[in-house]
Parts: structure tokens; sequence; C-alpha cells
């Protein structure tokens, strides 16, 4: 979940505004630690023991729930126990494209139906993971600003590595101004966006991809199947209520593969999409 965090303000008092750049970093980094799935201090190091029931806090239930109502909305497309298909794919520069035994024996061990969870207790199979990577940025981005609303009424902007959330324009009216960056040509913006009010998204698969014989594998895994699915564009970018909202959108939207424009026009949302 680590991305750059990036607050701007409108804040006559620089004192302020310093405070509120650092309590954004703590909130960033509190989140991090705790649902971060690299780590072996936390609650999901614990969930992920698997075999036993736990009983989670009022914050990481809210998660939960959403969790399952993503994977209830997407009929099982969005699922945050496919996270254990890394163990077949290795996106990285030397990675190469998994033997479909290896898939196969991950496949059983994914599924939120297979999971008991009343809230606050969970109970995780053994052989199963949660891994929470796939909303905690945007969750992330919506934290931050609800904490920083209650601190200050100055307008401001959130961006964690490109997922972004606005409480108002500018004093003068004026939009805050972020770039959507050109998948095929990373560090370039192909569209610049006014952002007065609301959040954006992006999914994509610009920087973790594997080529082989032609055909390009990103890394937005269907958990049905362990493979990604064909035709997917390189990146969706949706603009919604709140980041979390806009996130899960892009997603589900890549997950669609060729059928990734057919699915936003029918969420009736504001979105880039580019292949």
């Amino acid at each position: 979940m680590a991305s750059p965090c990036e607050v701007l303000i409108e804040c006559k008092q620089d004192a302020l505004a310093q405070d509120l750049i650092a309590l954004a970093q703590q909130e960033a980094n509190r989140i991090e630690q705790k649902f971060s799935r690299y780590r072996d201090d936390n609650i999901i190091y614990q969930i992920n023991q698997g075999g036993e029931t736990i009983a989670v806090d009022p914050e990481t239930a809210r998660l939960l729930d959403f969790a399952q109502h993503c994977y209830d909305l997407s009929e099982g497309w969005f699922d945050v126990t496919s996270g254990i298909l890394r163990r077949a794919w290795d996106f990285s520069q030397h990675g190469s494209i998994p033997a479909q035994q290896e898939i196969e024996k991950l496949l059983p061990h994914i599924g939120w139906d297979k999971v008991t969870w009343d809230s606050p207790n969970l109970t995780l199979p053994e052989g199963m993971e949660i891994d929470l990577g796939g909303i905690g940025k945007e969750y992330a981005v919506d934290s931050t600003l609800t904490l920083l609303k209650s601190k200050t009424d100055n307008s401001f902007m959130i961006n964690y590595g490109g997922d972004c959330s606005a409480t108002g324009p500018m004093a003068d009216g004026s939009s805050w101004m972020t770039g959507i960056e050109n998948p095929n040509r990373p560090g370039d913006a192909t569209a610049v966006i006014q952002l007065k009010n609301g959040a954006l998204a992006t999914s994509g698969d610009v920087f973790k991809f594997i080529r082989h014989e032609g055909i390009r594998y990103g890394h937005i895994l269907n958990p049905k199947t362990g493979w990604p699915n064909p035709g997917s564009p390189l990146s969706v970018t949706v603009a919604a209520a709140t980041c979390t909202e806009a996130g899960i959108l892009s997603t589900l939207a890549m997950m669609q593969g060729k059928d990734a424009e057919q699915f936003l026009d029918q969420q009736d949302i504001r979105y880039w999409c580019y292949r």
C-alpha cells in the first residue's frame, strides 16, 4: 500500500499547513502498518495464520464488510483472498508465465465464500490468506481526508500515488489540477483533470506485466481462473464521490478485459480508459 503522500492545502498559516501535512503522513503510515501483508506484527498477519477465529477491531471489520460487499457486487471477480496467486505469478523484471499446474494448486484456496465472517469474528481456513492491498491505498486517501476535515475548514487535495480526493475548490474558486499518466509513455501526462470536489483512482498494469510470445499479461488477475483476463486496458481512471468507490470501479473495469468500456458506461460515471 505504500505510495508517495502528497497533500496540497490552501492555508495562510504555514505552521498549520505543515501540521496537517504531517498528520496526513502519520495516517498513511498507520494504515500501511496496520493492513500491509508484508508485516508480521499486524492484524492481517494474525488472520492469515488460518484455522482460528479472530475477533477484529471496528476499523478492520468495516474493511472486511466492504470486501464482502465488493465480492458480492462483482459476483466474485473482486476477491481479497486471491492474493496468494502471487506464489505463481512473478511480475518482476525477470518474471515468467506460470504453469497451469501451479495455478490449479492455488485455486482451491481462493474464495471469500469459504471464509466465515460474522462481524467482528473472522475464521479463515488454513492455506488461505487475506490481502487488502486492492482497497488499501484508496481507503488511506478517504481516511486521511476525513481526519484532516476534522482539523481544518481550508480546502485541500490528497494525492497518494495518483489516487486523490479534494474537499472543495481552491479559495479563488479554481480547481486543483492533476494529471493522468500516459500508459504508452510513462512519466508523461495524457490528460490534465480539473478537480474541485470528489475523488479519482487509477488501476492499470503499466509497470507490472509480463510479455510472453507476443501476449501481454497484466498483474490484475481473475480470481476464478488465476489468469489475467484477455484484452484488458492499459489503465482505467474513474471519478467518484470517494476514492474507495473510484478504486473498486477502476479495478473491476480492468477485469472486464475487452468489455471494460461497456462496463464503465453502465455505471454512469466519468472515466478515462486507455489501451
